[in-house]
């Protein structure tokens, strides 16, 4: 995937959705889970990743680059990175990320996933895609075009 550091994320425990978001459309958006905000300092600028987060006092740590997000809504979150960090969100980058793990999606040949999938995906379905960590399968379901739909509200 070709996009520069700049899109690289980690984000603050209340900003799942969001970061599930980020994954579908392709960028790198790690998940911090924990409290101790100088390990978050330190991973973002180890890893050149942009802080997202709605906790007001990690701005005050010098360093990376930190956005508030304002909102509780994740649409509006969405709206506002994507404005703010000027991103260019590209359709052929969208569902190339596990949105569980954030690793890279591998193509899978449809033979090796047939007992990992439902048999009506399996028979109407010829494009499949695997995570290497956690081994989850995706395919371009329905999911995919309420997604693309969802965004584009956005």
């Amino acid at each position: 995937m070709s996009r520069s550091q700049g899109d690289k994320f980690i984000l603050t425990k209340e900003l799942g959705r969001l970061a599930k978001w980020l994954r579908i459309l392709g960028y790198d958006a790690s998940f911090y889970r924990q409290d101790n905000v100088s390990t978050l300092i330190i991973t973002a600028l180890r890893e050149e990743r942009i802080i997202l987060t709605r906790n007001l006092r990690i701005s005050r740590f010098p360093g990376p680059k930190i956005v508030i997000v304002k909102s509780d809504f994740v649409n509006k979150q969405i709206k506002q990175v994507i404005r703010q960090l000027k991103l260019k969100p590209r359709p052929k980058d969208m569902f190339r990320r596990c949105v569980i793990c954030n690793v890279e999606l591998k193509e899978i040949a449809k033979t090796r996933i047939k007992s990992k999938v439902p048999e009506y995906v399996y028979k109407t379905q010829k494009d499949f895609t695997n995570c290497p960590r956690c081994k989850k399968v995706y395919w371009q379901g329905t999911h995919w075009g309420n997604a693309k739909k969802y965004l584009g509200k956005i």
